[in-house]
């Protein structure tokens, strides 16, 4: 039996967002607001059949949700996972703000930092 691990995960947001149409139906849904999958399949040149798994490719990122309003399954952008890669980028970002000043340090007084 395979197990499912959770949604939202680093990786699973990542890899849902490594595709160039599904960043576009993200950047369409954020400009936009909610739309129906028939209007987002207008805006690509494919079939229902491949946006529709797109979009459930994002949906279980976490990325996208479906709320259904009579007939109409309206598909909405969810930013909140986006913060998740934010916060990695800032981890990321902060390392290399201290690599570059201890390489700022070195070329300015001619020494390393620990001496």
């Amino acid at each position: 039996m395979v197990e499912r691990k959770e949604p939202n995960t680093l990786s699973d947001i990542l890899k849902a967002a490594s595709d160039p149409t599904r960043r576009s139906i993200l950047t369409l849904l954020a400009q936009n607001g909610p739309m129906r999958v028939t209007d987002i399949h207008r805006q690509f040149d494919m079939s229902l059949n491949s946006v529709s798994k797109h979009i459930k490719v994002l949906e279980a990122a976490g990325l996208v949700v479906r709320r259904t309003e009579w007939r109409e399954h309206l598909i909405e952008v969810q930013m909140d996972p986006l913060h998740a890669i934010d916060d990695w980028f800032a981890g990321l970002r902060s390392i290399w703000e201290l690599r570059l000043e201890a390489l700022d340090t070195l070329l300015t007084e001619g020494t390393k930092p620990d001496d």
